[in-house]
């Protein structure tokens, strides 16, 4: 039975732990995003390619454990799985600032911790989707991943402001203490939820290659899975191309210190927040699966302002185009989420969600491995051009599939 609003799954507390327990792990993760690269970049003079490259490392969990990360999830207690995670990334960033104080911070060093950081987050982010239909039941997911969205956008906007005027004051190194602090505590909130899983029947005979192989052909072989999935790979690659120079091209090319380049993404987070209010409502009106596609066609393109922008006014509108690709990123995420949580049984969850972030993912090393390439061969305003006009194209795959009518459920 659904719950209504306004507080709506909030007077759940188990609910209320996950909602408090993402809100910290996300602000943790948004420092993370701003703080990462200006280690590089401010502190250790990393070129763009080397930029690009710890980009790359970031997001290269995905194609290192990626498929069977499902699978595994799916054998165990995912809120169990959560917790862990949380804790040992909590531990590996404590590494960064420990090494700059010792004055053995290299390139190096943080391209180890993006790596261990992002396998572990692979974990994270597969058990996350995969509990959330066990916390909140399924009738009420879009109002889950909905909120939760809304959240994320909170921590998106408060996350670069804060980190800013924290970088200045004290270094990336030793701002990336913040993160490190917000995933231990995410981890001990996540371990006071009282709903609690059976734990998985082990299977007679385990057969990781069977079982990863189980979950890789339900979802490229629906539709609608295989075209949401599809559109992601595409959104996702140009996108890590798009933001791998974006710092680089608002510090060195417009000449914005940490503290502006805070507040220009803390525009993206009022966007994504904006989106994560009206995701409910776009949803039921647009309908959950043209909601997905158009919501990339429309915000997309907005996002070429940004090379155009010099100091001035011209930057107040490339910001408001960021704002907007946030706004209908969440749009879209909340949407399909929610689509691919309905449409799978509980038993492939962990794996249509490892699959679905292995195939959408994967391309995200690549593209900060291309945006540090394109970066040193076009400047960094002509990989900005070239993401802008990649992301929206990313739009196709839906729209040549049973989703553009909104038809889904059926589409098998």
């Amino acid at each position: 039975m659904s719950i209504s609003p306004p507080l709506g799954l909030l007077r759940d507390p188990d609910f209320g732990r996950l909602f408090a327990a993402t809100a910290l792990g996300q602000l943790g993760d948004r420092i993370i995003f701003l703080a990462l690269p200006l280690v590089a970049i401010a502190a250790l003079h990393a070129d763009e390619f080397q930029v690009g490259l710890l980009a790359s490392m970031t997001t290269a969990g995905s194609l290192l454990v990626g498929l069977p990360a499902g699978a595994w999830v799916d054998r165990m207690r995912k809120r169990s799985v959560m917790i862990g995670a949380d804790l040992l990334r909590a531990l590996t960033l404590l590494t960064i600032p420990a090494a700059w104080w010792a004055h053995l911070l290299t390139i190096g060093w943080l391209y180890t911790v993006a790596l261990v950081h992002g396998v572990l987050t692979v974990f994270f982010d597969v058990a996350y989707v995969s509990y959330l239909p066990h916390v909140v039941g399924r009738g009420n997911l879009v109002e889950g991943n909905s909120k939760l969205s809304a959240i994320r956008s909170v921590t998106s906007i408060s996350g670069p402001t804060l980190a800013g005027p924290l970088i200045g004051l004290v270094g990336a190194p030793a701002t990336l203490l913040v993160s490190s602090a917000g995933m231990a505590v995410s981890g001990l909130l996540a371990s006071t939820i009282g709903k609690r899983e059976e734990e998985p029947e082990p299977s007679a005979h385990p057969q990781l290659g069977r079982e990863i192989k189980e979950g890789l052909k339900f979802v490229l072989t629906h539709p609608a899975l295989r075209a949401i999935t599809a559109g992601d790979a595409i959104f996702n690659l140009f996108l890590v191309m798009y933001q791998t120079m974006l710092l680089v091209f608002l510090q060195r090319e417009l000449g914005i210190g940490p503290v502006g380049v805070g507040l220009v993404l803390s525009g993206m987070g009022c966007g994504a927040l904006l989106g994560a209010l009206l995701a409910t409502t776009f949803a039921k009106r647009v309908g959950q699966g043209r909601v997905i596609w158009l919501a990339s066609l429309v915000t997309c393109p907005w996002t070429v302002l940004m090379p155009l922008a010099r100091p001035g006014w011209s930057l107040y509108a490339a910001a408001v185009g960021l704002a907007s690709l946030s706004l209908g990123g969440v749009v879209r995420v909340v949407a399909q989420s929610s689509l691919q949580q309905a449409l799978t049984p509980d038993r492939l969850l962990g794996r249509m969600s490892a699959t679905a972030r292995f195939v959408s993912w994967g391309g995200i090393p690549v593209g900060g491995f291309l945006g540090g390439a394109a970066g040193s061969a076009c400047g960094a305003a002509g990989t900005l051009w070239i993401g802008a006009a990649g992301m929206t194209l990313s739009a196709l795959p839906n729209v040549l599939s049973p989703l553009r009518t909104g038809h889904s459920r059926d589409s098998r």
